[in-house]
């Protein structure tokens, strides 16, 4: 086992315990902790294997300085109904309002770049969805933990729920939308929420051509998420409630509380 390929190896067995135990602990031990973007892709790449997961979505954005977000959300994870359980944090569960394009053909890696028409064919369906956000890390810990290992650490997700499918046209052009957050208590709350990276579908273009330079690709039914209409908040467990997406349409879910992972916990030997 080679340096590189073993501090890999160390870094994704801890991070995929606790992803299969729901457990947060601290950073990484400073003999695996990524030092670099590229050592981050492959933790995130050997967390996949150690877990045996099928990518079900992914999560990116278009490229900042020293960053690049791209990392992969377990078709384990991806919930389309309530009740829905997830890991939550002392009754709360962190969630971020976008939009899934889910792809109806295949997007394999090929010699030559894909163009904005070839990637937008491809494109079946696209639905107001939550990204579920949970850290390996306690919040302490993360609060110190660098980009890299956050990357490492698939971007912080645990998994995607899916809301109802809604007008593409509309939703390709949505650089604003009107997010209301209604909860079945009665409270209420209205934000004007702005695409991170204006057109919803540019970070979609981004990722085809990341992950084609790499010998990716992406497949027929996994959907894409680009970037949070209103940040992060938490919504509670055990409670009903209905958010709308501006005239796009409205996403309702109810969250319970996971007390596992859907993953078997890897062994030290894999």
């Amino acid at each position: 086992m080679t340096g590189a390929f073993s501090k890999a190896f160390d870094a994704a067995r801890i991070l995929a315990a606790r992803r299969a135990s729901g457990e947060q602990g601290t950073r990484l031990p400073q003999a695996c902790r990524p030092q670099s973007l590229g050592e981050a892709f492959d933790i995130q790449a050997a967390v996949t294997q150690q877990l045996q997961a099928r990518i079900g979505a992914w999560k990116c954005a278009l490229p900042q300085e020293g960053r690049l977000t791209a990392a992969p959300i377990y078709a384990d994870t991806v919930h389309t109904a309530s009740p829905c359980a997830v890991f939550a944090r002392e009754g709360q569960v962190l969630v971020e309002p976008e939009l899934a394009f889910i792809l109806g053909q295949d997007l394999p890696a090929r010699a030559t770049p894909y163009r904005p028409d070839e990637v937008d064919a491809a494109i079946a369906r696209t639905h107001i969805a939550l990204e579920l956000i949970d850290s390996r890390c306690t919040p302490a810990e993360a609060a110190q933990a660098s980009f890299a290992e956050k990357l490492a650490d698939g971007l912080v997700n645990q998994g995607l729920f899916l809301g109802p499918q809604v007008d593409a046209g509309r939703a390709g052009g949505a650089t604003e939308l009107a997010i209301r957050v209604r909860h079945a208590s009665g409270a209420e709350h209205l934000q004007q929420g702005r695409h991170p990276n204006g057109l919803p579908r540019s970070p979609l273009y981004w990722l085809v051509e990341f992950l084609r330079s790499r010998g990716q690709g992406l497949h027929a039914g996994q959907a894409v998420i680009t970037g949070s209409y209103m940040g992060s908040f938490t919504l509670p467990l055990n409670e009903a409630v209905a958010l709308q997406f501006g005239d796009l349409g409205a996403l309702k879910v109810h969250f319970t509380r996971l007390t596992s992972g859907p993953f078997r916990e890897p062994s030290k030997q894999q």
